[in-house]
């Protein structure tokens, strides 16, 4: 009954909200547009004009709004940062993560390669949490935040906000811009919105490398970026080669140098009680 009543909630206002421009394919997120995105259940729009509430505190956070960050601040840590999800792939990462004794930071869509709001989505989304890792918005459909104007860029972020309020009561202050793609304006939204940007120093370009024969290219792009003292990667949880080699190659070579694999806000040094916002 509960997905009926989200079809229900579909609207002229949402729609337009969805009717938004897609690069193509070969930019940032490897056209991380599944062929089906947008479609699914909408949340209703958040209504509430208070948005610096976080969710255990008041307590400011050092990490800036508004501002592109690409790497981690304190020194020794890695962040794996997954985007385009939740998919059917997505458990499978965390079954690694969680076997590893690793926390990831998730930059979720609403409507991409799957509708957040159906009960797999919900489950995974609601277990990321339970197993400590980070949500951040990855926007409602992966939308070009920079071909918007101000009130399509809020739209797609409100959107996504109300569906995670519906699904673990409370929604991120870390988001990452699909195809990494800014302008001034999109920034500016940000910081209003308390949003902190965060990009990588590290592209495994695993939506390019997506096969069994390929996929060691991006595990050598990893190890590269380590090298060149990268320490905030990129990845998808929506590819399947990602799911089975990848991610493991990944964690074995920051505990071979020493490292630690931890959250985005926990490589930025920002206390877990920032991370969230309830309105």
């Amino acid at each position: 009954m509960e997905l009926v009543y989200n079809f229900v909630l579909l609207s002229t206002w949402a729609s337009a909200a969805l009717a938004v421009p897609f690069p193509a394919r070969g930019t940032e997120s490897g056209g991380g547009i599944a062929p089906w995105a947008g479609t699914g259940p909408t949340p209703p729009p958040r209504t509430s004009s208070n948005r610096f509430v976080s969710l255990f505190t008041t307590q400011a956070s050092s990490v800036p709004f508004g501002t592109i960050i690409q790497s981690c601040t304190v020194p020794g840590t890695v962040a794996l940062t997954f985007d385009d999800g939740p998919y059917r792939f997505t458990s499978q990462i965390l079954d690694i993560l969680r076997n590893n004794n690793i926390r990831g930071t998730f930059f979720v869509n609403g409507a991409n390669w799957d509708n957040i709001l159906t009960d797999n989505s919900r489950a995974l989304v609601q277990r990321m949490i339970r197993e400590n890792h980070q949500i951040g918005s990855h926007t409602w459909a992966h939308a070009d935040l920079a071909t918007l104007d101000r009130d399509g860029i809020v739209d797609q972020m409100n959107l996504l906000e109300s569906a995670l309020q519906q699904i673990i009561g409370y929604f991120p202050t870390y988001m990452r811009p699909p195809y990494f793609s800014t302008n001034d304006l999109v920034l500016e939204t940000m910081a209003e919105l308390d949003y902190h940007v965060i990009n990588a120093d590290i592209d495994t370009l695993d939506w390019a490398n997506d096969s069994e024969g390929a996929i060691q290219t991006s595990v050598q792009r990893f190890k590269d970026g380590l090298n060149a003292g990268g320490s905030i990667s990129l990845e998808h949880d929506v590819h399947q080669w990602t799911a089975q080699v990848l991610v493991q190659a990944e964690i074995d070579e920051i505990k071979r140098r020493g490292l630690r694999a931890v959250t985005v806000g926990e490589c930025l040094g920002d206390p877990k009680e920032n991370w969230y916002r309830t309105s």
